[in-house]
């Protein structure tokens, strides 16, 4: 951003609203990657290169936060532990193995995804998915606490709440993304699915979050997004 844009904490608070616009753009910018590459290069090189484009657009800001989201809770057995886990730049096991797989699954499914439909297709779900699941990341924000306090953040600042109005702000960015995926041909059943899958993962990363700290931090936002975004894509790949 700008030098001149503030970053008080109100104002960081407001610009949660619009972190699923951030996601249509990033979005869009992997959906053109992919239509420029397919042009010259064999299917599954133009996904693997449009998913590099995403992570170098965000900094692997999301990927980050999954792996450290994976260490905490699988190495830590209290909520100080995780915590702390969590805020160790470091990446184990647990988060190099869950960033592997995660990755894979993205792949494997816009390629299964890029042979069944048209590339069209797959460039809609890539807006449609990288929208969705920051909009499924915001809301987690609206219904549980922030958990670290003062000097305890990894990064700051940071955004740490989200209020009713600016929530429907972030509907109707999702609606749009939804929109676009039914000009591109999908049927309701497909994006009922791919929304299903992905409030599923929503809820269930979202009960495990509450059991363990308590609330959330950046980092379980960021899982949040890398994983419902991948169960987003599953869902669109599930018969009906």
């Amino acid at each position: 951003m700008p030098a001149w844009v503030g970053h008080a904490p109100a104002q960081l608070d407001q610009s949660a609203r619009y972190f699923p616009a951030v996601g249509m753009l990033v979005g869009f910018c992997c959906a053109l990657v992919l239509w420029l590459t397919a042009l010259a290069l064999p299917l599954t090189l133009a996904i693997a290169l449009s998913m590099l484009a995403g992570i170098m657009l965000t900094g692997a800001f999301h990927e980050d936060g999954l792996s450290d989201f994976a260490d905490g809770m699988g190495g830590g057995y209290t909520r100080e532990k995780i915590l702390a886990i969590m805020k160790d730049s470091r990446a184990g096991s647990y988060g190099v193995i869950a960033l592997v797989l995660v990755l894979l699954l993205k792949h494997q499914s816009l390629l299964a995804m890029g042979n069944a439909h048209p590339l069209t297709f797959v460039a809609a779900a890539l807006i449609s998915a990288h929208t969705i699941s920051r909009l499924l990341a915001v809301s987690i924000m609206l219904t549980q606490r922030y958990v670290r306090d003062g000097d305890e953040a990894k990064a700051k600042p940071a955004a740490q709440s989200l209020s009713p109005g600016s929530f429907v702000v972030t509907l109707l960015t999702g609606a749009a993304a939804v929109a676009l995926l039914f000009v591109a041909g999908a049927s309701a059943s497909q994006f009922l699915l791919a929304l299903s899958c992905a409030l599923l993962l929503r809820a269930y990363l979202a009960r495990m979050m509450y059991r363990n700290i308590g609330g959330y931090t950046g980092d379980c936002l960021g899982a949040v997004q890398q994983i419902t975004e991948a169960g987003f894509y599953l869902g669109l790949l599930l018969p009906w």
